[in-house]
């Protein structure tokens, strides 16, 4: 079973990525940082952890307003620099674990978490500042990550107490894990700071001693602090430390903390801290049970001939494809298929399975190998194909026989806004 082994506690301003990339480990303002950051990064090259559960927020980077969410899981297989806005910094990508990411997505569910699931995005400061202090990572990163984006930008965001909630759910989610993994769970943001308006460069040193102390020795009592308590104290961006407590909370009521140090050079009170996880096994059969109700709303669905559930699995596998198909929403992606499509499949990095499949129009090939039907329509919508076509194609019957199966034996329809009234199908 995979295993907790502890947790890191960071902020993730941007001052400590420059740093790091000035190589200021000498100046007496930026040296301070380093030495925050050595006890950590040793812990991790002793522990050796193969996972890291990253929890950060983004700041309007990969990640805007016209669709954000309170709880975004990444399940993909490599995670990208973001550029914001100079450039992106010369680290390489992070490699994620989507085995493990799609079994804790699952299990955040089960507890009733309306999570959402992102794949092929980049990550900013958010994530990449500390992990550049925290693992030596030339050529490569030594570890793989989960990351978990927490919407704190735009109100209303999860309370307190939500989150420290949704840190214990990710304890039975890990811990019910049936790899053995050990896992290390990494909150980051904070401490005080206020960044915007005349409040601008508030701190307050004393605020931070007090949330480091009862963030180790009495969680609870933060659970119950709103955020404008917290941007009072802390700040209004400072309020994200509520991320912290879902770190918290995924370790066991008693901990070790074998690590804390404070710093405040500019805008940022700058923490670290590492506590160690004192969790006692598991009792009787509660991750078995765990993961029957993981099952529960999937059970069965194996006997229903020709049905093929959309999930996460087939989300990270099938994502170009899908991507691929989707973009046909746009002009010039479908122009340029109509005008080549072997140029466009190679443009989409596609395998050559998908490929072969898109050349024949084996659509229910595509669901087999992990389409979803929505992007077919599409496709079929730009190939002049009605759905009805589609359809019958997947069950595998002439389109004759398939409308004869209808209520409106002579309805064909699409979702092209040509399509209206069409008479000429293919």
């Amino acid at each position: 079973m995979a295993t907790i082994i502890g947790a890191i506690a960071c902020s993730h301003t941007p001052t400590i990525g420059f740093a790091h990339d000035k190589n200021q480990k000498n100046d007496p303002v930026w040296g301070p940082i380093f030495e925050a950051f050595l006890p950590v990064r040793d812990w991790i090259e002793a522990k050796k952890p193969d996972v890291m559960f990253v929890i950060y927020n983004d700041h309007v980077t990969s990640f805007f307003f016209d669709h954000y969410s309170a709880f975004a899981l990444g399940v993909g297989e490599q995670y990208p620099v973001a550029d914001e806005g100079g450039g992106a910094r010369p680290l390489p990508p992070l490699s994620g674990h989507a085995d493990l990411a799609r079994h804790i997505g699952e299990s955040l569910v089960t507890d009733e978490f309306d999570m959402s699931f992102f794949q092929h995005k980049a990550l900013d400061h958010g994530c990449f500042s500390p992990m550049s202090m925290l693992c030596a990572h030339e050529p490569d990163w030594p570890v793989r990550i989960v990351p978990l984006q927490v919407g704190v930008l735009q109100s209303p965001v999860p309370s307190a107490a939500r989150c420290y909630k949704l840190g214990q759910a990710l304890r039975r989610a890990i811990e019910s894990y049936p790899e053995d993994l050990k896992v290390a769970i990494v909150a980051t943001g904070g401490l005080s700071h206020q960044v915007h308006g005349e409040r601008a460069g508030f701190n307050n040193t004393a605020w931070d001693a007090r949330f480091l102390e009862l963030l180790e020795q009495d969680p609870v009592r933060l659970t119950e602090m709103t955020q404008a308590e917290y941007a009072e104290r802390g700040g209004m961006e400072g309020a994200e430390v509520i991320m912290w407590l879902i770190m918290r909370g995924a370790l066991s009521a008693q901990i070790r903390k074998v690590h804390q140090r404070y710093y405040l050079p500019s805008m940022t009170g700058i923490a670290t801290a590492v506590y160690e996880n004192l969790a006692s096994p598991a009792v009787a059969g509660e991750q078995t049970r765990h993961r029957a109700r993981m099952a529960e709303p999937l059970d069965g669905v194996e006997r229903l001939e020709g049905t093929y559930p959309f999930n996460l699995e087939r989300s990270v596998k099938t994502y170009r494809l899908n991507a691929f198909l989707r973009d046909m929403r746009r002009p010039g992606h479908r122009q340029s298929f109509l005008a080549d499509e072997e140029a466009s499949y190679a443009r989409a990095g596609l395998d050559d399975q998908e490929k072969d499949l898109l050349r024949r129009r084996d659509w229910r090939g595509l669901i087999h190998h992990g389409a979803i039907f929505f992007g077919l329509e599409k496709l079929g919508a730009v190939l002049g194909i009605s759905n009805l076509h589609i359809y019958a194609a997947m069950r595998g019957q002439s389109l004759e026989d398939f409308m004869k199966t209808r209520n409106a034996p002579g309805a064909l329809y699409s979702v092209a806004a040509s399509a209206a009234g069409k008479k000429d199908w293919d």
